[in-house]
């Protein structure tokens, strides 16, 4: 509403404006003619606002690389204007008092080129600096009406907690570690979605949601971990997906996500977004196993496949070993065949050793 009633104030404004100005007493149109030069002039400075309206996302960086390029291109074009305005001068002098024909054609040509240099110098050196700020936008972050320089550290990027993170608990046990140095961001969105879903008439549901509620209490209680519940009111009002949401925070903060969804996991990294997946995580800091390796797993029940009998090991890997059906309840030594490990988990494949 606020952005509607600048956008009417703008049009009066020109209006107005465009209206005293053709009025002047310096000018004598015929009625047509200042008519067609008022609308001209009107659509001219409204077509800005067309343009406003259909580019509906805006990067601050961006329009501040703008600004500021525009800032310092000025500044580049006065300081050119001052250095050559004596050579000018000069070549002013000498085609008004020229004893000799030659050297006044000389002199008039001169100025007619140092006038296509001040024509085109703020031009060119406008465009140079936007170009060369708009590239390097990700090395510095222009924040009107100061400068502030990204951080070089790894660590200092925020991280994002999506609600399956919250509700998984393992992100609580992974700050105990001190490994996080970064601040957590919990969004308001995603402590309503985990309220919701602790309020929810499902028992399931309603156990996983507390336990989301749980880890957020622990994490803001516990003296390694820097919580923060972010209200995000501007993108919360958006009609968007609670994962697109995060998205576009995870941007607007310059942080990481973290998170338990695969598909969420694929949609961030498709906008360029780093998501980080717990799973990923758990399964990299698992013992590795290569064929031919030996373990021990108790068999605890039949596999899919005809014979096969399933164990896990302590940290909740699944063994799948051939010809096993019989054997369980009975420990048993196996010999790796083969391991199967993606984003859901790991899977050992094996058969009893001789």
């Amino acid at each position: 509403m606020l952005i509607f009633i600048v956008r009417i104030l703008y049009f009066v404004v020109c209006a107005g404006a465009l209206y005293n100005f053709i009025n002047q007493p310096t000018f004598d149109l015929p009625y047509s003619t200042a008519i067609l030069l008022f609308v001209t002039l009107l659509f001219v400075t409204q077509s800005f606002t067309v343009i406003d309206v259909v580019i509906k996302q805006k990067r601050i960086e961006v329009i501040s690389s703008i600004y500021f390029g525009l800032l310092v291109g000025a500044l580049l074009n006065y300081l050119m204007l001052q250095a050559i305005e004596p050579f000018r001068q000069q070549l002013t002098s000498i085609k008004l008092t020229g004893d000799e024909a030659s050297s006044a054609l000389e002199a008039s040509s001169a100025l007619d080129v140092m006038f296509i240099i001040e024509l085109l110098l703020p031009l060119i050196l406008s465009y140079i600096s936007i170009s060369f700020l708009l590239q390097t936008k990700d090395d510095f972050r222009f924040v009107i009406p100061y400068v502030e320089f990204s951080r070089e550290l790894k660590g200092g990027r925020p991280l994002v907690l999506d609600s399956s993170a919250l509700i998984d608990g393992r992100i609580a046990d992974v700050s105990e570690t001190l490994i996080i140095e970064s601040r957590l961001i919990v969004p308001s969105f995603i402590l309503k979605e985990v309220q919701d879903i602790a309020d929810s008439n499902d028992k399931n549901r309603r156990i996983r949601g507390r336990r989301g509620l749980d880890v957020l209490d622990k994490l803001q209680k516990s003296a390694n971990a820097e919580v923060t519940v972010y209200r995000a009111a501007g993108i919360e009002r958006k009609d968007l997906s609670n994962d697109q949401r995060l998205v576009e925070l995870a941007t607007e903060l310059g942080g990481r996500i973290i998170t338990n969804d695969f598909n969420l996991n694929k949609v961030a990294s498709l906008q360029g977004v780093t998501a980080i997946n717990l799973n990923d995580v758990a399964n990299a800091l698992k013992p590795r196993f290569v064929p031919g390796d030996l373990l021990r797993t108790k068999i605890t029940k039949e596999g899919e496949s005809a014979g096969q009998g399933i164990g896990f090991l302590d940290d909740g890997t699944m063994v799948v070993c051939e010809q096993a059906a019989v054997l369980i309840g009975t420990e048993i030594e196996v010999i790796v065949t083969s391991v199967l490990q993606n984003s859901a988990g790991r899977m050992i494949f094996g058969r009893q050793s001789d």
